[in-house]
């Protein structure tokens, strides 16, 4: 199952784990694009089927996990990658709007997706979950307060949940991701253009993740190759916390 699968790092990792192998769920609210991307996993040979939903809903959720126990007969790995940013400016003159949004596009729909993901998971006997937070899950990153305070957040709920159910087999880590070339960042940047310097001098490398890149540490943690790494916050980000 991949959230915020229409687009950038979701459909980097949809692409990539049906390569691999996998049956994906893709779920995200933009429809046209989930067909489209459905129709070239499917024309690849992939095993693929989508939903239609947003994150913060969570009937859409469970509406996702339950086509992939009833196309694909479980539900084994989980990409929780939806998300939702905002440009910087002084937390006082941020709206509450702006609070609201970002905690229930990056928190809640963390939390809707493992509260429908692990039951599923418990009953057929573990699986592994990925949730997407950010460098600014570690860092005041000059982005939007909320959603630097999000991205801690969805750092802590990786760490509550690896903590409850890692007995029970289901291992539960973080992608802390650098800046990459998404339609999101570049939405960022057209609202606050001087944030495109700062994004190229602090990694080490230099440069802007590709989405690929993102995705191939996402199908790591999905699969049985990285079984010993649970409640880890795993840093693709080009070095922008080395320094």
């Amino acid at each position: 199952m991949v959230t915020g699968a229409s687009s950038g790092i979701g459909s980097a990792a949809a692409r990539l784990f049906a390569e691999e192998g996998a049956a994906v769920v893709l779920m995200a609210r933009r429809k046209e694009r989930l067909e489209g991307l459905a129709e070239e996993i499917g024309a690849a040979g992939g095993r693929v089927a989508w939903v239609a939903g947003d994150v913060t809903d969570p009937e859409d959720v469970r509406r996702t996990v339950r086509t992939a126990v009833e196309r694909f007969g479980g539900l084994d790995a989980a990409f929780n990658n939806a998300g939702q940013a905002a440009a910087g400016g002084d937390l006082h003159l941020t709206d509450d709007a702006v609070y609201e949004q970002v905690m229930d596009a990056n928190v809640r729909g963390v939390w809707n997706c493992l509260r429908a993901q692990v039951p599923v998971m418990l009953e057929g006997g573990g699986g592994s979950i990925v949730n997407t937070s950010s460098v600014a899950g570690l860092l005041a990153t000059g982005a939007c307060a909320s959603y630097v305070a999000a991205k801690h957040a969805v750092i802590g709920l990786t760490k509550a949940a690896a903590a409850q159910y890692g007995e029970r087999g289901i291992r539960v880590n973080a992608l802390v991701v650098g800046n990459t070339r998404t339609e999101m960042l570049e939405g960022v940047l057209a609202q606050a253009p001087e944030l495109e310097e700062q994004f190229l001098l602090r990694p080490v490398q230099k440069r802007l993740a590709a989405p690929r890149e993102i995705a191939e540490t996402a199908a790591w943690l999905c699969s049985d190759r990285s079984r010993f790494t649970t409640g880890a916050s795993v840093q693709v980000d080009g070095g922008w916390t080395a320094v």
